[in-house]
């Protein structure tokens, strides 16, 4: 079997304390954090290493001024990009996910961009929610459930 080394993707993150908490199950599962800018804040912030604890500076985190340069310089292929939103026509729980999967998710008040996702409408899930009065759910708790669902077959 593989060595899954996958990726969490934040694409224009505004919330210091999502990305940091992200950041600490990143290194507690030895995933990269990738994050394209714009950022809603400073990588210097304290907020982002306060969330991340004492394990921020063991992020292993690239950061991308666009989209665009972040394809251009890896260059995924189709099967290792899967996109999570709200509302995203497939269940979260249906991929085998690549062992080399980036794990892509939109910004907390907006998602994805659409130009992003108009690209990718087959590769766009969601997680389940039961009570319709949840619109969404925390970025954060999204991306730990994903990572840990994506490295089912891994761990």
């Amino acid at each position: 079997m593989a060595t899954p080394k996958m990726k969490v993707v934040l694409v224009e993150p505004e919330i210091p304390f999502n990305t940091g908490s992200i950041g600490r199950t990143c290194v507690a599962l030895d995933l990269e954090l990738i994050l394209i800018k714009p950022l809603g804040f400073s990588l210097d912030d304290n907020s982002v290493s306060r969330a991340g604890t004492r394990y921020w500076k063991f992020v292993d985190v690239a950061v991308y001024d666009s989209w665009k340069q972040f394809l251009l310089s890896r260059s995924p292929l189709k099967e290792q990009l899967y996109f999570f939103e709200e509302d995203g026509a497939k269940n979260f729980y249906l991929p085998n996910y690549h062992p080399q999967a980036y794990l892509v998710f939109g910004s907390e008040s907006k998602g994805l961009p659409r130009t992003i996702l108009d690209t990718v409408t087959d590769r766009i899930f969601s997680l389940p929610m039961k009570n319709k009065t949840v619109k969404s759910l925390n970025l954060s708790n999204v991306a730990t459930a994903v990572v840990y669902q994506a490295l089912r077959n891994y761990l």
